[in-house]
């Protein structure tokens, strides 16, 4: 029998170990100090016979192999790409100002594989035909999603790196023009006040930004519990817990839902709980601990804000239990306050309206909405109109008057 060469081990070696401890490399000094425990273990077993010995030269390249991401590095590394897609080894995409183009890179098929099972390397997750997709995140905070064949032609690949990210808090949006000075001042007295806020949008339009950003709104004072598919917020409060979901391991076993994350959330006695996006039956799990007493914050794929109540209404439902449209309806209408639309606008990011949850349910069991803030030639601009619990943001010492003046 032909053994593997003695690198190949290594690498090997060290992909289980990822496995086994279930934690992602978040920085390329653990990479070191990883490979670094690996190879000592390695020498060791040498010293007993059976293994091919391995150089420095190979350690070394190794270490390249593992730490470099090859061909794609300009790209990862150009502060203009917000996002990189991979259809087929010859067609390579970036997203540029909102705009996508196709690069002239073209990688080989196993070019991309191999960057794909070093990236997940680094991640600690893993791909396989039993589980052809995997989202991860990267350690500059970029997400990687994959999907594999045979459910697609080729492996085909995103990385959206979050350029926006950057900015952290609601006076940061307002100086790049994303939103109004009336209207961050708004909102931010709404976090202070304990609105449950939802941010709404398309693929793109800088939810997971505007989340963070009101989450830097929120009183050092309180403790605060994320729950996200993959870490992106990365909130900066003195009481912050933050957890991810996890993929299932070789045996099929140790998954851990967004449902599980929500619902553990409240044993950690949060004063906020936010859940990076809803996009199935853990919306339900969600309204459930929101009207258990804790505020929060999430965001959902809509086109309106008006769309985006009608969607937490509707997937709940998903959750295959015996649910009724208008309690979930009526629970929506008395846990979430505020609805925050932002879409693309001529390759910027941009909050569009702002909407006041009532509590009464209107035509169809959706709940009644006002609109506080709304785009017109001057930008985003207050209507006159206040939400109807503007007494919480009396019991919080805000004038909410004077801040809309």
């Amino acid at each position: 029998m032909i053994l593997p060469a003695a690198p190949e081990i290594v690498e090997l070696e060290i992909r289980e170990r990822l496995e086994q401890r279930e934690v992602a490399l978040e920085h390329d000094a653990d990479l070191h100090l990883l490979l670094d425990e690996v190879v000592r273990d390695y020498r060791d077993r040498y010293l007993d016979g059976g293994l091919p010995p391995l150089t420095e030269e190979g350690v070394e390249s190794l270490r390249r192999r593992m730490l470099a991401l090859g061909p794609l590095t300009p790209l990862l590394e150009d502060p203009e790409i917000e996002e990189i897609w991979v259809n087929e080894p010859g067609k390579v995409f970036v997203a540029r100002h909102g705009e996508h183009e196709l690069t002239n890179l073209v990688l080989s098929r196993k070019e991309v594989e191999e960057l794909v099972e070093r990236m997940l390397a680094r991640a600690g997750r893993r791909l396989d035909r039993s589980q052809p997709f995997v989202d991860a995140r990267l350690p500059d905070g970029s997400r990687l999603h994959v999907v594999i064949p045979p459910i697609t032609d080729h492996w085909a690949v995103n990385i959206r790196k979050f350029v926006g990210l950057r900015v952290r808090h609601l006076d940061e949006l307002v100086a790049i023009g994303s939103l109004s000075r009336q209207a961050a001042a708004f909102l931010d007295a709404a976090v202070r006040a304990r609105f449950t806020i939802v941010v709404a949008g398309a693929v793109g339009a800088g939810k997971t930004t505007l989340l963070g950003c009101l989450a830097a709104s929120i009183s050092p004072r309180e403790r605060i519990v994320t729950c996200e598919e993959v870490f992106e917020l990365g909130i900066e409060r003195p009481d912050v817990v933050a957890m991810q979901c996890r993929q299932a391991n070789l045996e099929g076993e140790g998954i851990v839902t967004l449902r599980d994350l929500v619902r553990e959330s409240l044993r950690m006695r949060p004063d906020r709980i936010i859940v990076g996006e809803v996009r199935g039956a853990e919306s339900l799990d969600m309204l459930l601990a929101l009207n258990s007493g804790a505020s929060g914050m999430t965001s959902v794929h809509a086109n309106s804000a008006r769309e985006a109540l009608r969607k937490l209404t509707t997937l709940p439902l998903l959750a295959g239990e015996n649910l009724d449209r208008k309690f979930v309806a009526s629970t929506v209408a008395a846990c979430v306050d505020l609805v925050v639309f932002a879409q693309r606008s001529g390759g910027k990011r941009v909050v569009t309206e702002i909407v006041a949850v009532e509590d009464q349910l209107g035509d169809g069991d959706v709940p009644t909405t006002g609109t506080v803030f709304e785009c017109s030639a001057k930008g985003l601009v207050w209507t006159g109109e206040v939400p109807g619990a503007c007494e919480r943001f009396a019991e919080h010492g805000i004038d909410i008057h004077g801040v809309l003046r």
